[in-house]
């Protein structure tokens, strides 16, 4: 590394610190009792010297002294990952299984709230995986088809007494016919007029479930939901019985992630993927080679509103109560943002986006005040490392205008 880009690293640390300074003291500085920097300038003065010494290191390894210590590390992972290799992939996946079905015994009821939270998530992140990773059509209004098949489903347990499992498939149905109404204006667009259209619809859905009082009950909320329940034998024969641990509600939304996962990877595989990735790489040359793009984008709009469909009504019978506050555009950046940080079209990105983004907040939790400080700074610390995503998809073109 030369003096002159050393140099310019040092400036842009300084820079970044002033600017850490300054929004940092307005949150610990400011008190009724008078302005004080003490505190501030404390916590600024650790992170500061812990930047610089990474700073430092950086620059070292750039320069090449760390080179025999680098060089056996890379060595053993290079040994590592030859070995994990040779393991069949299906070992990999029981191990998974395992754990995820150990999960609820080996933890207490927080842990199974976040574990719940964070397969929810999987479920709308999948979803939306398929509109933005595989089609390439940013979308975000998402968070519309996850309110619809939550209202589809308390609509139906509390005016019609329908059970979970019955409501299940037609809440699906219903977000998907939700995403043909709201895609199929969108299918000329793209880019930016895209996205606008998209947030529009999104909101549209939210105002329409806010004002509609004699269905919806406006801002008031449905009331009274039923949970899942399953047959049992008892002494009276066989009856209904609730499910309302947090337990069960893990292993309903752990079933349903798993049927998640395995559509999406299905789909991915399938010429309708294959199909989706020519519209998301070039779509004049997917219309040129004979594809039908206008049906091909309705068709991702459709299928990726299932998936959210299934979790909104899965929501809705855990809550046992839904209002239009739960759907709001900051769930839909939520959930793009998991797509984007995972790895746009990839199944294992968008689970590790989500355990990121739900899980680390919780971590960091200790941190109090300073929380979703330090989880952004993780957040951008992982995209300046890993632009692509976490885990990136093995699929996924060049456009001629990104690489000039």
């Amino acid at each position: 590394m030369t003096i002159r880009e050393s140099k310019k690293l040092w400036l842009g640390y300084g820079l970044a610190m002033v600017w850490f300074y300054v929004l940092l003291w307005p949150l610990l500085g400011i008190k009724p009792e008078g302005l004080e920097f003490a505190s501030s300038f404390a916590i600024w003065a650790k992170v500061a010297v812990s930047a610089g010494i990474l700073l430092a290191l950086y620059q070292i390894k750039r320069g090449g002294w760390l080179d025999f210590a680098l060089r056996p590390a890379q060595a053993l992972r290079e040994t590592a990952a030859s070995a994990t290799a040779k393991v069949p992939t299906w070992i990999w996946l029981v191990l998974v299984a395992a754990g995820a079905l150990a999960f609820p015994f080996v933890t207490e009821r927080y842990a199974h709230d976040v574990a719940i939270s964070v397969l929810v998530y999987i479920c709308l992140g999948l979803g939306l995986n398929v509109v933005v990773g595989m089609a390439g059509l940013l979308d975000l209004g998402y968070i519309a088809f996850y309110g619809v098949g939550a209202y589809t489903y308390a609509l139906l347990s509390v005016h019609y007494g329908l059970s979970f499992w019955l409501s299940l498939p037609i809440a699906g149905c219903f977000s998907a016919i939700a995403g043909c109404f709201i895609g199929y204006p969108t299918l000329r667009m793209r880019g930016d007029y895209l996205a606008i259209v998209t947030l529009g619809f999104g909101e549209i859905v939210r105002i329409v479930l806010n004002n509609w009082m004699s269905l919806t009950n406006g801002p008031n909320g449905i009331l009274g939901i039923q949970p899942p329940g399953v047959y049992w034998w008892t002494d009276v024969g066989f009856k209904v019985i609730p499910l309302t641990g947090l337990e069960q509600f893990y292993y309903i939304i752990l079933g349903l992630a798993v049927f998640t996962v395995v559509a999406v990877y299905r789909i991915n595989t399938s010429r309708i993927g294959r199909a989706f990735e020519a519209v998301r790489e070039d779509q004049t040359a997917a219309e040129l080679m004979g594809v039908n793009t206008l049906r091909i984008k309705l068709l991702a709009y459709a299928m990726g509103a299932v998936f959210g469909g299934l979790a909104g009504a899965f929501f809705a019978a855990r809550m046992r109560f839904i209002s239009p506050e739960s759907f709001t555009f900051i769930e839909s950046a939520m959930v793009l943002a998991m797509v984007v940080l995972g790895g746009m079209g990839s199944i294992p990105g968008v689970i590790l986006g989500s355990l990121a983004l739900i899980a680390l907040p919780e971590v960091f939790r200790g941190f109090e005040l300073y929380r979703m400080l330090v989880f952004g700074g993780v957040m951008a610390i992982m995209m300046l490392v890993r632009p692509k995503g976490l885990w990136p998809a093995k699929r996924m073109g060049v456009r001629s205008e990104e690489k000039e």
